[in-house]
């Protein structure tokens, strides 16, 4: 289980040097006295002992991109183990146990228990009169995880300590067990992932096809002496290599992982939270970039079956969001960024890798298409060049241009091929299976009221159209043309960077003129004539701001209305449609009211465009200390938020909402 000094250093050396890879062209230089690793203690709030397969009652701790994730026992009673693992390896993630692998120390009677959490492992300690039992977790890889457990006689005189290991049960019947000497697999009847649990070599397991348990080892400590016990957790899908894994554990270090994953996220942090602006620069904003990157992290899984890139969940924590999303990706792209580029190029791939000949990407895809099928019924909103540009403005790297350059330049243009049902250069939000509610899917603003008296029409086969087209789509291939040649021009496509100009700046006129009321000083969707408004005012309005599309006069009746308390500047400010509408209802509403931070951030980012710094710095501040939960510690990041009270709302561990967090603060 040890290395020599030698490969010791080696291994640390090698480990600097590849989580240096990942940050950004400018070399960090980490202020030696800031302990930043220290913002993400106990951030978030894992106790949790599972009572049956889906308990979501509780947040779960995971890294590396591991399709597995754990908890903190919620009592002493469940002293000895993690909770867990939670199993997203299959179904839509079940916990295996309560604990399955529980150290129980025979006789020996706790008094208390503490738990600390930090973005690089989980550590608790659980104490007796003359006993201490330290125990931590941490991922190795995206297969496996390791727990030291550390026994100390804190007592005067020596102790004999009987021991062994077991589980509490499985949670599920779709678990079998078996085992080999000191080696217990797990296998399973819903997933093609096989789990591996290997304890020090002397352990004997005896094991049915639902429990094990461990022969009784005793140990002799004098006072103060201690003594460790490694086991590691491994789920691993087919196509890696179990061989390969088992030798890499065997030949770990405990404390070489431990210092390694530290020291990677202490350069996550620092990088982020010295990137904050200078406004934000307080603890409390720290701990939420913290928080951030937290979320994004437990949300991250490696390729395993359809995925063959890595990229985040939506949220683990909720069963229908185990899947990669479009429209999603495009913005955690845009929040790893600031702190891990390689993550964000391949949460770009993942989707591009499902990109059709036409150019049109995939809404989701999962890993098996057994319990989700991939969503081809629709796309998202077109903010892949977006995202390619804020990478490459990080590091430069052209080689990532070129590779994405040609796959965003199709699905452009896919828009203007199968979007424009008229044909007059404005898209609009539409379907392939000629269905109304994936076209409105489309938008990524489901049931939005501008969308209540849509029809869909057919375009060509495999192509439909809303009857209307959205200011905000629009606003965004504005966008998107700009950020296309940007990068036209890094590569050197220099015919394409005065096309896309030139489409923009006729683009630049028909929003203007089309999309705007001068009568209510808002943007709102049309007809496809363009000649009658669909009234109600959402946060599609202020995307052209965001998009740097209006004109300064725009610009300002836009601020006024969404800086007017009763419309748009809430508690949690810049909500998806206005609070003093009839249809007004962030409770029941989902795109009818609550605040999304990916909209607040597009309406504060429209401030900024237009020099409005100050305002957008006050509701800045109003988003992150309304919202529940984004600041202090404990609560997770939520989809999204009721503006009016400030709760959150919906799926827990929301990458999207962490993602413009970062955004909010640093960008």
């Amino acid at each position: 289980m040890y290395l020599n000094k030698v490969v010791k250093h080696i291994v640390i050396l090698i480990l600097v040097i590849n989580f240096s890879c990942n940050k950004s062209k400018e070399p960090l230089k980490i202020d030696k006295k800031v302990d930043y690793l220290n913002y993400s203690k106990n951030i978030l709030d894992y106790r949790i002992t599972p009572k049956d397969s889906i308990d979501k009652s509780g947040l779960m701790f995971s890294d590396q991109g591991a399709w597995f994730a754990y908890g903190f026992p919620n009592s002493i009673s469940s002293y000895g183990g993690f909770s867990g693992p939670f199993l997203m390896t299959q179904q839509n993630g079940i916990w295996s146990s309560p604990s399955l692998a529980k150290l129980q120390l025979k006789n020996v009677e706790w008094k208390a228990i503490e738990t600390n959490s930090f973005n690089s492992h989980l550590e608790q300690t659980f104490k007796s009169k003359n006993i201490e039992l330290k125990q931590e977790l941490v991922f190795s890889s995206g297969h496996t995880a390791i727990i030291r457990s550390t026994i100390t006689n804190k007592s005067n005189s020596n102790i004999k300590i009987e021991y062994q290991w077991g589980n509490q049960g499985l949670l599920t019947k779709n678990l079998t067990l078996s085992s080999t000497k000191n080696r217990l697999k797990i296998t399973s009847s819903k997933s093609t992932a096989t789990g591996y649990l290997l304890f020090p070599n002397e352990t004997v397991i005896s094991s049915s096809k639902t429990t094990y348990t461990t022969v009784p080892t005793t140990l002799e400590l004098k006072p103060n002496e201690f003594k460790e016990l490694i086991v590691s957790q491994t789920f691993i899908f087919p196509e890696y290599s179990w061989e390969q894994e088992k030798k890499e554990v065997l030949k770990s270090n405990f404390e070489l992982v431990l210092k390694a994953r530290k020291l990677e996220k202490e350069e996550q942090l620092a990088h982020l939270i010295s990137n904050q602006k200078k406004q934000f620069i307080a603890k409390k904003y720290s701990e939420a970039l913290a928080k951030s990157i937290l979320t994004l992290q437990n949300n991250w899984r490696i390729p395993a079956g359809e995925l063959k890139f890595e990229g985040l969940f939506p949220s683990y924590h909720y069963k229908w969001f185990n899947g990669f999303w479009s429209w999603d990706s495009w913005k955690h792209a845009v929040g790893l960024s600031y702190f891990n580029i390689e993550l964000a190029k391949n949460q770009i791939r993942a989707m591009f890798d499902f990109q059709s000949e036409d150019g049109f990407v995939v809404d989701c895809i999962y890993r098996d298409t057994n319990i989700e099928p991939h969503n081809y019924r629709d796309t998202k909103p077109p903010l892949s060049a977006w995202a390619v540009v804020k990478i490459f403005e990080k590091d430069n790297n052209l080689k990532f241009v070129k590779e994405l350059y040609p796959k965003l330049k199709k699905y452009h243009y896919w828009w203007y091929n199968k979007r424009d049902h008229d044909k007059d250069g404005l898209c609009e939000y539409g379907s392939t299976d000629g269905t109304l509610i994936a076209a409105k899917w489309e938008s990524g603003m489901d049931n939005a009221i501008r969308f209540d008296d849509s029809i869909i029409l057919k375009n060509e086969e495999g192509a439909y159209s809303l009857n209307q087209e959205s200011v905000d789509l629009n606003a965004y291939l504005y966008a998107e043309k700009l950020y296309l040649a940007q990068l036209a021009e890094a590569i050197q496509k220099n015919e394409d960077v005065e096309v896309y100009k030139n489409e923009a700046e006729i683009l630049k006129t028909r929003i203007q003129n089309q999309f705007y009321d001068t009568k209510d000083g808002w943007f709102y969707d049309t007809n496809l004539e363009g000649n009658k408004f669909i009234k109600g005012e959402g946060s599609e309005g202020w995307i052209p701001l965001w998009a740097n599309v209006v004109s300064k006069k725009q610009a300002e009746t836009v601020k006024n209305l969404i800086m007017d308390p009763k419309k748009f500047f809430t508690k949690v400010p810049f909500q998806t449609m206005s609070a003093d509408h009839p249809k007004f209802n962030p409770l029941k509403g989902y795109w009818r009211g609550p605040n999304w931070l990916d909209q607040a951030y597009f309406g504060v980012k429209g401030l900024r465009n237009y020099n409005f710094n100050t305002e957008a710095d006050l509701a800045t501040v109003k988003i992150l200390e309304g919202a529940e939960g984004i600041l202090g510690k404990g609560k997770s990041i939520r989809e999204n938020y009721h503006p009016i009270t400030g709760e959150g709302l919906n799926a827990q561990n929301f990458s999207w909402s962490a993602a413009h967090i970062i955004m909010l603060l640093t960008d």
